[in-house]
């Protein structure tokens, strides 16, 4: 039952992100510093995991190829169709929950138990479309961008490896990313990393806006947040993959 209310509660809290807005300015500001927040805070880390990710693909796979009849440019083919349809968007997600949601939750929890929430409230402004809705639409603009930069640097890491250590000649490597390339596959990425952006910013702001008690609650909310981000990322990658792909 606690997993019901918990369900029914979360698209109450939905409903009302859209009842009682602020004006179109003040919406303009808020979004722009949470894309700063969310798109430059997180630049390093997505550049520095998804270029280490296309490296190590790109030697595991070619470890795998053991077979002289298979041909090398099919290892930059499969650390393509890795990188673009799992690697990029699902693994970023995680790591976006991890980093981007822990925050989210972690603030608005703040806020709660120090009760600025409710001075904004006495205000007779709606402190969820207010400080929750210029999130969720950062996050879903900011995170898509992400994605194509985690792309970019893992199918470049994996460049990079390859030429260095001659597992695969710069020349094959462009081949196999170009062979056979199915341009659905970048639509299907950018589908995903918008939903992700949206689960991930909206269950951390709930589970960060109801906290309550102390700082020991605001942790427990954080790591409440950052666990069922991840599930439903999980759970949203197999419903769009059987969706979209199927």
């Amino acid at each position: 039952m606690r997993f019901f209310y918990e369900v029914g509660r979360y698209f109450i809290f939905l409903r009302s992100l859209f009842i009682n807005r602020e004006s179109f300015y003040t919406y303009y500001k808020l979004v722009l510093e949470e894309c700063i927040a969310i798109g430059i805070g997180s630049l390093f880390l997505v550049v520095l995991v998804s270029t280490f990710i296309g490296a190590v693909s790109t030697v595991q796979t070619a470890y795998n190829l053991v077979s002289p009849l298979i041909p090398r440019y099919v290892i930059a083919q499969v650390v393509r169709e890795m990188t673009v349809l799992e690697l990029a968007p699902t693994i970023m997600a995680i790591i976006f929950a991890g980093k981007v949601g822990s925050s989210m939750a972690g603030n608005l929890g703040t806020m709660r138990i120090t009760e600025q929430i409710d001075a904004v409230e006495v205000m007779g402004i709606n402190s969820i479309s207010y400080l929750v809705l210029p999130k969720i639409v950062a996050s879903m603009l900011m995170y898509p961008m992400l994605v194509i930069v985690a792309g970019f640097c893992s199918l470049f890491g994996g460049y990079l490896v390859g030429s260095a250590t001659g597992i695969i000649t710069p020349p094959e490597y462009i081949f196999g990313l170009r062979f056979v390339f199915n341009d659905f596959t970048i639509s299907f990425a950018l589908i995903k990393s918008i939903v992700f952006a949206f689960l991930v910013s909206s269950i951390s702001s709930f589970k960060g806006f109801y906290t309550h008690g102390g700082a020991l609650e605001v942790g427990i909310a954080t790591t409440q947040a950052v666990t069922n981000s991840v599930i439903a990322i999980l759970l949203a990658d197999y419903f769009l993959a059987q969706l979209l792909l199927a």
